[in-house]
């Protein structure tokens, strides 16, 4: 039989339809069936985290016992999650076997919420507290050496007066100042006399007291049963377990 006879296309041939046209393409499987191939799902939006991830300044208050490798432990944590700390200040508390820390950084508000966590299961740590939210009153003390020319030493003298500092030393050409005040005052007061120089500067870092009557440190003490008692140690799960083997001995 002719092609002409066929309707002009060869014996087999199927002429294309709209219908075939608009076919999604066949994919044969292992089994020989064939399978309609369907577009891949796009992956959904990751899910928002509360903070949504803006960075921010945080102050950290930690209650600790006063013992060595506590500071160690606290900054290779916070190392560990890759905070960079603004400033660390460390004191004794009204009692010798506590102390305090005022840790400043910036975060995100769930990243530094996770690290609070982390840091209050380390043994030594009574008490870990965020006080960004809260009325506080916070102050920063900073020792500035600036130079200081026969032409210019009444006008530093003058700057220290207006700022409320306090000259600790004078030399024939340097002074030292020591100013306190919020972070935000001291950095004032270190821009305005960065026109005359600055030889050198210390900084304490802000330490950080809750306004009100609360008191951090007593809750600490409360909670972990230390108000009237010996401090908790690092040593007393080992001790624990040495005396459960000598009285097994001793049986």
């Amino acid at each position: 039989m002719s092609a002409e006879s066929s309707g002009g296309w060869p014996r087999g041939a199927q002429p294309p339809t709209s219908e075939s046209e608009d076919r999604l393409p066949v994919d044969a499987s292992a089994n020989g069936t064939a399978a309609a191939t369907v577009p891949a799902h796009s992956a959904p939006p990751p899910r928002a985290l509360p903070g949504g991830g803006e960075t921010r300044r945080h102050v950290l208050i930690a209650v600790v016992l006063d013992k060595p490798g506590v500071l160690n432990r606290v900054s290779s944590l916070m190392r560990a999650r890759n905070f960079n700390i603004d400033s660390l200040a460390v004191s004794h508390t009204d009692r010798d076997d506590i102390s305090r820390m005022t840790i400043t950084l910036h975060g995100d508000d769930v990243a530094v919420e996770q690290a609070a966590k982390q840091l209050y299961r380390l043994i030594d740590v009574l008490k870990v507290q965020d006080v960004t939210a809260e009325p506080t009153i916070q102050q920063e003390l900073a020792l500035v050496k600036i130079r200081a020319t026969e032409s210019t030493r009444a006008e530093v003298l003058k700057l220290v007066e207006l700022s409320r500092g306090r000259v600790v030393d004078l030399a024939d050409g340097s002074v030292i100042v020591e100013v306190t005040g919020t972070e935000p005052e001291v950095d004032a007061f270190v821009a305005l006399v960065r026109t005359y120089g600055i030889k050198e500067l210390v900084r304490t870092g802000a330490v950080v007291m809750a306004r009100g009557a609360g008191s951090i440190e007593e809750a600490s003490l409360r909670a972990d049963g230390l108000a009237g008692a010996r401090p908790r140690t690092s040593e007393r799960p080992r001790h624990s377990a040495e005396g459960a083997k000598t009285e097994g001995r001793t049986r």
